[in-house]
């Protein structure tokens, strides 16, 4: 028995779960693990395994739970932690990804995303906790990866001077655009961190996971994440009726809310191409790879928008198109 499997299986005795049958589930993008626990009389519960070694502390999970409870989002509740070994028994809040739901039953698309997004509009009103703020420099900064890993990883060489002309043009492109107050921001709020729970009411039938990663930032964000998905194609359409049902309820200055949702889509996208290549190369994940069209193409629609027209044709040259050949330089 390893010493990992040894430090989970002390800490289920110690929370009389040592009898539970564990089960496997699919993880994230992090290193870290999860599990389904189910009780002999059928109650089940999830363990996270989060090594504070390669997944920092756990703590901020704990935190950001709890203050969505308290906004009435259905995140789950923390049931039994050792934070120094970076273990969580958390509520089972169930199967139903939206993600799965909806390849299931088309005709929940539209439900489940008016859902999602009347969510985004609730939470947007409640008082936003203390939280590492995501602003212009750090948003340009992450974005960078797109240079560092995406297109260092294909030409095989970094150029810092090439990243940090990259930086600072997009840092005064996001100053001029991402204003206004600033709001919790999940910055993974898609399709795959949401789970479908009818039998609650409001709000609450929106389950919400993988939020430890939580920042302040402009209202957009999360918007964004969620409807252009790089794991599941979003309709147009849709997206357009969300964005629009979104500033009815809210009644948030609409033209600065656009430019501002343009142009942090591309902010997120580029990244994305950034931090794909990175789990490829660094981690051996290479099934991200195959959700790199869909970026590419979520970024090409970005560098239409008038915003970024400054450094849109220049961004273009330079990141190469995600084709097979490219792709398979991101191999490990």
């Amino acid at each position: 028995m390893s010493n990992r499997e040894t430090l989970i299986s002390q800490f289920l005795q110690r929370t009389g779960r040592g009898d539970w049958q564990r089960k496997p589930l699919s993880g994230d993008a992090s290193q870290r693990r999860y599990e389904r626990l189910s009780s002999p009389d059928g109650r089940s519960l999830i363990l996270m395994d989060a090594d504070p070694q390669n997944c920092g502390s756990q703590k901020p999970f704990a935190i950001i739970a709890n203050y969505l409870r308290t906004q009435g989002v259905s995140a789950p509740a923390v049931l039994g932690e050792d934070l120094d070994s970076g273990l969580l028994l958390i509520e089972d809040l169930g199967n139903d990804l939206f993600f799965d739901v909806i390849a299931a039953d088309p005709s929940q698309e539209v439900p489940l995303y008016n859902a999602a997004t009347d969510l985004l509009a609730a939470l947007h009103k409640a008082p936003v906790p203390k939280l590492e703020p995501l602003g212009p420099r750090a948003m340009a900064e992450l974005s960078g990866l797109v240079i560092s890993r995406y297109l260092g990883g294909i030409t095989g060489t970094e150029d810092t001077k090439l990243q940090r002309k990259f930086e600072n043009q997009f840092e005064d492109i996001l100053r001029q655009n991402v204003r206004g107050d600033v709001v919790f921001v999940h910055r993974d709020f898609h399709a795959q961190n949401l789970l479908w729970i009818p039998d609650r009411e409001g709000v609450a039938r929106v389950g919400v996971i993988d939020f430890q990663d939580a920042r302040s930032g402009h209202r957009a964000y999360d918007l964004v994440s969620l409807l252009q998905d790089v794991r599941r194609d979003v309709p147009p359409a849709i997206e357009m009726q969300m964005i629009d049902r979104y500033l009815q309820i809210t009644g948030v200055e609409e033209s600065g809310f656009r430019a501002a949702y343009s142009v942090i889509g591309l902010q997120r996208n580029l990244r994305i191409l950034g931090v794909f290549a990175r789990l490829s190369l660094d981690f051996g994940k290479t099934s991200y790879l195959d959700l790199m069209p869909r970026v590419w193409r979520h970024v090409r629609h970005g560098l239409e928008e008038p915003a970024v027209a400054s450094l849109a044709d220049w961004l273009l040259e330079v990141l190469p198109e995600p084709t097979p050949e490219n792709l398979a330089k991101l191999r490990p």
